[in-house]
């Protein structure tokens, strides 16, 4: 055989084994990012529009436009770091799990393959006092996930985990009767619930028999803040006397986290959340 057959016939040799290695590979899993509705972190509509930087203008302390740069409440104002907080949840088949964190909260999972729902409220909380940010509350919000995936079954099947987190705000101003909450119909009494841009879905193809172990660490910022004054008015029909009065009472920020998972054999999450301000 000449060379050049030798060299080909290695090459198809080498091309069918690669071919036949990753034939064998589960397919790729597929995330998609969920946005939650109603969150005061994503612009309104009538805000969506294309920004653009003013020409020649003076210093910082010069007046902006909305147009201009989408929040001049907290325009050139410096960034307050305001507290961190984590919530620690585990997935599994008995409650509670060895060695677990002494505080975190544990969800059984239902038999393989029943989809198991949890809905935890108040995972963990920051308290701001009073005059803390001046128009802005914003998250950084920062999940750790580790995933067993497990299939006993004879057939292939596709494992799915998701959650969906959300803040609870309690503030004095949120007292007043008058006031209604536009998501439930009625009074704050209190507090309101607003979700944040950080819900995540994962769906991961699995052999049969086959269990496969995943670690997903991310970090999801605030785009208009989880609240804002402008989020006062316009999306929870607060005045501007009571937006301005909301961020000079206290507040108590607790984060809540519900989801669901199938195909899961256990799960450890850790929930990071860190508050800055304006």
């Amino acid at each position: 055989m000449s060379g050049h057959s030798r060299s080909a016939g290695l090459w198809l040799l080498s091309f069918a084994l690669v071919s036949l290695v990753h034939a064998s590979q589960p397919a790729a899993r597929a995330q998609t990012v969920v946005e939650p509705r109603g969150s005061a972190d994503l612009l309104p509509g009538s805000s969506v529009r294309r920004l653009h930087t003013p020409a020649a203008r003076g210093p910082v302390t010069s007046a902006v436009t909305v147009e201009e740069v989408g929040d001049v409440d907290s325009f050139g104002r410096s960034l307050r770091w305001l507290g961190v907080a984590q919530g620690d949840v585990d997935l599994a088949e008995a409650c509670p799990v060895p060695g677990s964190a002494s505080d975190a909260r544990c969800v059984v999972l239902s038999p393989t393959p029943a989809l198991t729902d949890f809905n935890l409220t108040d995972l963990a909380s920051i308290t701001l006092p009073a005059r803390s940010a001046n128009s802005l509350l914003c998250h950084w919000f920062s999940p750790v996930l580790t995933l067993q995936y497990a299939n006993p079954g004879a057939d292939a099947a596709v494992a799915q985990f998701s959650y969906f987190p959300t803040l609870t705000l309690e503030n004095a101003v949120l007292l007043d009767p008058g006031l209604i909450d536009p998501t439930t119909g009625a009074p704050f009494a209190g507090r309101l619930t607003t979700g944040m841009t950080a819900s995540e879905r994962f769906e991961v193809p699995l052999a049969p028999g086959m269990t496969l172990n995943e670690r997903q660490r991310d970090t999801a910022t605030c785009i208009a803040g989880f609240i804002s004054k402008r989020a006062l008015i316009q999306n929870y029909g607060l005045t501007e006397s009571q937006a301005s009065e909301f961020f000079r009472r206290d507040t108590v920020i607790r984060l809540n986290v519900r989801g669901s998972a199938r195909y899961v054999q256990a799960a450890s999450l850790n929930f990071g959340l860190r508050i800055v301000g304006d």
